[in-house]
């Protein structure tokens, strides 16, 4: 039995830095979680953060203040872990004035990129797609 070694190896279907993988209206795209957070927006903000590792009732605290600081720090994190390209101010625009849509946004971007790593790591094949932990998330301070 001949060996031949690997030349390539490989690649992702999301390069490492750009864009976010949807766009900010593109709900359509993820049915389940637009009609979860069309019913219960607290109850699906509190599952994505608790899917990534965070504490489940994080984004309670957004109701606090006039700048959500969870949808913030989520999202920040979020773009700067994929090195999606964007601000602190975009992050805050966003979550100010389409909060369900950025929610969604970070949703969708965390299971596409959780489904891609997924893909490329595993040869078997899964049904359900995971959240892999914001370790960055933890230790993030809120502006």
């Amino acid at each position: 039995m001949s060996r031949r070694p690997i030349q390539t190896q490989p690649q992702s279907r999301f390069h490492e830095g750009g864009q976010w993988s949807t766009g900010l209206c593109e709900c359509y795209k993820d049915i389940g979680d637009c009609c979860l957070a069309l019913c219960c927006l607290p109850l699906f903000t509190c599952k994505v953060t608790s899917a990534v590792g965070a504490c489940p009732f994080l984004p309670l605290l957004d109701c606090i203040g006039c700048v959500p600081p969870a949808s913030l720090a989520m999202r920040a994190s979020v773009r700067e872990r994929y090195d999606i390209k964007g601000s602190v101010w975009s992050d805050c625009l966003y979550g100010c004035c389409c909060y369900p849509l950025s929610w969604l946004q970070i949703s969708r971007e965390l299971k596409r990129r959780a489904a891609a790593s997924h893909s490329t790591s595993s040869s078997s094949s899964s049904s359900s797609v995971r959240y892999s932990a914001l370790t960055s998330l933890q230790g993030a301070h809120l502006v």
